[in-house]
């Protein structure tokens, strides 16, 4: 009797763990829906919860009830949703801003590896495709290796961003945001057709953002 009411304790717990990673499914659903997370993080997290499900799933099938806390628990320890997360954070590898009237790079920043040959085109699209919805988009595109570049519209400047992943929606308002600081801190030179150097770079207004790469914070450090 006592072994049969394990058992059924076991089973119960089981089904309860169920539950609550269904509940979590559901949960990063609602963080991608809202932008906290980015796509890979939620294409991982969500693999990796039905994953367990799966393992739990199994287990109570075979009746090996006993076993399912210890295939959770090895199954956790490799990857935890905190870890998925932090690893899957899409960084600030590298930026350039252009100006507008001149077409040149008034401030490169990072890991810009981007061929010039590639950037002129496409930005030259994005200026194209986006002037009839002044200073209202943002436009992206990612690369063979799996880099992504996004494009933000000002009054003098574009910017162009080099991420390591696609980043989550949230993280897109506060580029944006120091880009508009950065054209009204700037306005009397960018407003110039030969820029030799703005008084408040773009740089500074974004190297706190916690989603910058190492190499940026290197260069953060080197200069303050």
């Amino acid at each position: 009797m006592e072994g049969n009411s394990k058992k059924a304790d076991d089973a119960k717990q089981a089904q309860e763990f169920i539950a609550d990673v269904n509940k979590k499914m559901t949960r990063i659903a609602q963080e991608f829906a809202t932008g906290d997370i980015n796509r890979k993080q939620f294409q991982h997290l969500y693999d990796r919860y039905q994953r367990q499900i799966m393992m739990v799933a199994n287990l109570l099938a075979e009746s090996r009830l006993e076993a399912w806390r210890e295939a959770i628990k090895g199954h956790s320890e490799a990857e935890t949703t905190l870890t998925i997360k932090k690893t899957l954070t899409a960084l600030i590898l590298g930026f350039s801003t252009y100006s507008n009237q001149s077409g040149m790079p008034v401030e490169t920043k990072g890991d810009f590896s981007v061929d010039a040959e590639l950037i002129v085109p496409m930005l030259s699209s994005y200026r194209s495709a986006t002037a009839e919805i002044f200073q209202a988009n943002v436009r992206s595109t990612q690369l063979e290796n799996g880099h992504w570049l996004y494009f933000f519209g000002g009054q003098y400047t574009t910017l162009i961003v080099l991420f390591s992943l696609e980043p989550a929606a949230n993280q897109l308002p506060m580029v944006q945001k120091a880009h508009e600081d950065y054209e009204i801190a700037n306005e009397t030179i960018l407003k110039k057709t030969v820029i030799k150097e703005v008084p408040m770079p773009f740089y500074s207004l974004v190297r706190r953002l916690d989603f910058m790469s190492e190499k940026l914070k290197t260069e953060e450090q080197h200069e303050g």
